[in-house]
């Protein structure tokens, strides 16, 4: 079964790097510098140390249902938006993940945690449920939210 990951749309975020701190606190979000490992939500890379980066609460769970979810995450200056069919971020490969299946209304059909190296397989089940629309993949840890995946 083929499935595409996807980062979040840069564009979503590109008005941010302009704004001072404090018109920054005014959407919730910090300017910060990477200290290493802080995961880009766009392009699903890893900031290096000494990198600028925003930290934005982001709703990115949208639907009108008890699973309606928000959390802080990570974006980079400059990145262009992930978007790969069939290929695991090694962003992703390095992490133990919480896997969340959701139907059309946006309610969970299943979840599981898994390391990432082993998300493919996992991906493969949770996508092979006929219920699962899509599926959103967090980092276990701090519990937020990493990227999207969908049937192709």
């Amino acid at each position: 079964m083929h499935f595409r990951i996807s980062g979040l749309p840069a564009e979503s975020f590109a008005h941010l790097f302009a704004l001072s701190d404090a018109e920054l606190a005014d959407h919730a979000a910090v300017r910060e510098i990477a200290t290493g490992g802080t995961p880009c939500r766009i392009s699903l890379t890893d900031a290096e140390p000494g990198d600028p980066v925003i930290l934005v609460n982001y709703l990115h769970q949208p639907a009108n249902t008890p699973y309606r979810s928000r959390h802080a995450i990570y974006v980079r200056e400059g990145e262009t938006t992930h978007d790969a069919i069939d290929d695991i971020p090694d962003q992703l490969r390095r992490r133990t993940l919480s896997v969340r299946g959701f139907d059309d209304a946006g309610m969970i059909t299943q979840a599981d945690l898994v390391e990432g190296v082993q998300l493919e397989g996992l991906i493969e089940r949770f996508l092979g449920d006929a219920r699962t629309r899509y599926l959103h993949v967090h980092f276990a840890k701090p519990g937020c939210y990493a990227a999207r995946v969908d049937r192709v």
